[in-house]
């Protein structure tokens, strides 16, 4: 039987908004892909952000929470308990709002069935799969675009169903010197079916600083690169905005001119011989065009104490 032809005219589609988990790096309703270099920090960021959702706490470099949402978070590479449990302890998460889809019986794929089945009982408003190579099949070659097409469509047809947001986390190939776009591990056709790339690498001569560059934006201008630190002494911190291309996050060439890192050094100097007046610390880096927000991470990121006297709060830095 031939199929039947059915004709949409455009002025009977409504216009809809696009809804952000993460403005404009991670859009409601579709799919994303996060990618770097094995050991880069992808799962660590992402755990992060996982964190930030499931309390409601404000996103890097914004200054207001939303709700707190459910996540279901799929990991091939490990252990639930001995490293993601762990992990998203040291991060802070909600772990009741943390989920996992059983795959002690039957492995989950991406066109499995179960992922719509846990939308709809849980409420989750991300999924994540770490990494997306992971979660073809046994039976899917992830370099034909034959294959991967409909996979990926299908994927991206269920996440506009149920408004959730899909996370696939990959890894780079070896491939040097080439465009960004084909630096994605297998079909160019899941870069072409996510609405968001993201790519996670280092910083130069800094080994403890990673760099996360919008890569590819569909739905809104691309973002401002943000860094973060992945110190074995201190943990993770969130740096903020620096100025670092894609490209220069691949070659390995990053470099680190965050705004968290310039609230750090004005804290260090304005702090240097004692206290001073929070408020007058707030003006100069309002000055400099550091928020708030910023502000306030930089002032954890260094251990800023505060302390109120005479019906005034006032900063300062721990001695010895």
């Amino acid at each position: 039987m031939s199929n039947q032809l059915k004709l949409i005219k455009m002025s009977n589609v409504d216009v809809e908004d696009v809804h952000w988990i993460w403005y404009p790096y991670i859009p409601y309703g579709k799919v994303t892909i996060i990618q770097g270099d094995p050991g880069e920090g992808k799962t660590t960021f992402i755990l992060a952000l996982i964190a930030l959702l499931t309390n409601g706490e404000p996103l890097p470099e914004e200054e207001v929470g939303a709700d707190p949402i459910n996540v279901i978070y799929q990991t091939a590479e490990d252990g639930l308990g001995d490293t993601i449990k762990p992990r998203l302890l040291s991060a802070g998460a909600d772990c009741e709002r943390v989920l996992v889809i059983d795959e002690n019986e039957t492995e989950l794929t991406l066109s499995d069935e179960r992922l719509e089945q846990a939308i709809t009982a849980t409420g989750a408003k991300l999924i994540v799969l770490d990494p997306m190579q992971a979660y073809l099949g046994e039976d899917v070659d992830m370099h034909r675009a034959n294959e991967i097409r409909p996979i990926m469509k299908r994927l991206s047809l269920l996440a506009e169903r149920t408004g959730c947001a899909f996370v696939l986390v990959g890894h780079m190939n070896k491939m040097q010197g080439g465009k960004s776009s084909y630096r994605g591990l297998g079909s160019i056709d899941f870069r072409a079916a996510a609405r968001s790339v993201l790519v996670v690498g280092r910083v130069r001569d800094e080994p403890t600083l990673r760099i996360v560059a919008h890569d590819k934006s569909s739905l809104a201008p691309e973002g401002k690169s943000i860094a973060f630190e992945l110190n074995p002494e201190t943990g993770f911190a969130w740096k903020g905005y620096c100025d670092t291309s894609v490209d220069e996050v691949l070659a390995g060439n990053g470099s680190l001119l965050s705004k968290t890192a310039q609230a750090e050094n004005l804290l260090r100097d304005l702090l240097s011989d004692g206290e001073m007046a929070s408020e007058e610390i707030t003006a100069q880096a309002k000055e400099m065009g550091i928020s708030n927000r910023t502000l306030k991470i930089a002032k954890q990121n260094i251990g800023v104490k505060s302390i109120r006297k005479d019906n005034k709060w006032y900063s300062s830095l721990p001695r010895g």
